[in-house]
């Protein structure tokens, strides 16, 4: 893990290391009292009217945070990068504006942001040794819009190696852990922000999903991960590669801390106006009374769990007490992994391969990966894009016959797995296999047609690990996709305390002292 002190180092020497850091100074002395606890259990919205009301400064916030963050790393591994003297000069500058009665819609509030998204003068190495000189003098313009917003940017988190796997861990900042269970994965690719969220180390944090990877880590951590329509959330300067698939988006432990979030990096655009849907919404919220959701709980074909299985069909109960009328339907696709893989890892392969030695340094994971898109041949590539248009259109008369705008589904077929493997072993009966290790079926489809889909936690399963539901809407509808998604958190009722008690990680860390 990296730390301020040692950015600079980084410049010199084109190179990162995996070392032991220094402490840090921890500047509150009281952190398991009863204050610190009630702050690590508030929300964002929460923390923010706090904020406003003088109750706390973004000074104090910043270093509650940082003292809670340092027990939580020694847990659970979230950060790649800590930024904290250059967070003790934004909550400075927020703590001016917030005297004034001024400040953006997140002024002051800690957040993180993930190693692969761009931060002048911060290294981006996507979790990669071949990228320790990357530097960017740009920042993503959604980081940018957060920081314009206010928000004091304290840690960048963990990812994989190109962010291309389901699970996150890499040879350059090690294995970050799930706070539901050690042992487990936190899924990926953005799964420093699941864990860092989940454990309470911040309320916020910004996730990319090329192909599940904000939905993913919300739902092995217990936590909501919403993935906009694609190019809601306007991402350049960034990597070039996944450029048709990618969405940046929130992950928070509500609806409503994910819609805020999202409502300060979406912009309007010329296909669809965001933030003035956001605005009526604002006024207007769908409800479930009367409202016809699409539900399927395996899209005709795909494996899942039996624990899966039986608690989505109790929140499917749920929404019809509520008032929704259900219907019963679904796509009438296969699995689109195929069309999935082919295009994510021919892309991948076609930015690798102009590299001097593209496969030299690193990991053998990616390399096996790398050398798949290899594989892909252009006419391939190109039919696997042509059937994005089938998925498009199968989805669109999904919608059209059945009059409605939301489709639910599970997120996931299981729960988090164990860190030794890349992938599950079996989802219900069926064994996952190479080359296409489908198992997650769900997620797919959002990434290749650009719809909204919000991942939020639905119960827990048999081993006691985080459950979770997905709801989607066509593209454009990401307004509504967040109402509905908070009118079925509440009739749920997840506790979305952290998981990871103040106590619990104090614990931890004193034990591997």
């Amino acid at each position: 893990m990296l730390s301020d002190s040692t950015i600079g180092y980084a410049r010199q020497n084109h190179r990162l290391k995996r070392t032991k850091q220094p402490d840090h100074t921890i500047r509150d002395n009281n952190y398991n009292e009863g204050k610190q606890m009630n702050f690590a259990n508030k929300t964002a919205i929460e923390l923010i009217a706090d904020l406003r009301a003088h109750k706390i400064s973004a000074t104090e916030l910043l270093e509650q945070t940082i003292a809670h963050a340092e027990h939580v790393a020694e847990s659970y591994n979230p950060f790649s990068i800590k930024l904290y003297d250059r967070a003790r000069a934004a909550a400075a500058e927020a703590d001016k504006l917030l005297t004034e009665g001024l400040g953006g819609p997140l002024c002051g509030l800690p957040i993180t942001i993930k190693e692969s998204q761009w931060l002048a003068g911060v290294p981006t190495t996507n979790a990669s040794r071949t990228q320790a000189d990357v530097i960017p003098d740009e920042t993503s313009a959604a980081v940018l819009r957060l920081e314009e917003a206010g928000a004091v940017i304290f840690a960048k988190t963990t990812c994989p190696e190109f962010c291309l796997t389901g699970t996150t861990s890499s040879e350059l900042f090690g294995v970050t852990s799930n706070p539901w269970n050690a042992e487990r994965t936190c899924g990926g690719s953005s799964g420093g922000a699941g864990a860092a969220v989940a454990a309470g180390a911040g309320t916020l944090s910004l996730g990319g999903d090329g192909g599940g990877s904000i939905r993913i880590p919300a739902a092995f951590c217990g936590i909501v991960g919403f993935k906009p329509s694609f190019k809601a959330v306007p991402r350049e300067p960034c990597n070039p590669s996944w450029s048709t698939i990618v969405s940046y988006g929130p992950m928070a432990r509500t609806v409503a801390d994910a819609r805020l979030m999202y409502s300060v990096v979406a912009a309007n655009n010329d296909e669809y106006s965001y933030i003035d849907s956001l605005n009526v919404h604002a006024q207007h919220p769908l409800t479930l009374s009367g409202q016809k959701i699409i539900v399927s709980e395996d899209l005709g074909f795909a494996p899942i769990d039996d624990d899966v299985r039986m608690t989505f069909r109790r929140i499917v109960h749920l929404l019809k007490d509520a008032g929704a009328e259900i219907i019963y339907d679904h796509p009438h696709l296969p699995s689109s992994v195929i069309a999935w893989a082919t295009s994510a890892h021919y892309d991948s392969w076609s930015f690798q391969k102009d590299k001097e030695a593209p496969l030299e340094g690193i990991e053998q994971g990616t390399r096996e990966t790398l050398e798949f898109g290899a594989s892909i041949t252009e006419d391939e590539f190109n039919a696997a894009e042509e059937h994005r248009e089938v998925i498009h259109n199968a989805y669109t008369s999904m919608f059209e016959r059945n009059g409605s705008t939301t489709f639910i589904t599970p997120t996931l077929g299981v729960e988090a797995f164990k860190h030794s493997r890349r992938h599950p072993k079996y989802v219900g009966s069926t064994r996952i296999t190479n080359p296409w290790l489908d198992w997650v079926a769900f997620l797919y489809d959002a990434n290749l047609t650009g719809m909204p889909a919000c991942a939020l936690p639905m119960g827990l399963g048999d081993e006691q690990l985080p459950l979770s539901i997905q709801v989607a809407g066509p593209r454009g509808n990401d307004a509504a996709v967040l109402d509905i998604a908070e009118q079925l958190e509440s009739i749920i009722g997840w506790d979305n305390n952290p998981k990871d008690s103040l106590k619990e990680a104090d614990d931890n860390a004193s034990d591997q002292a």
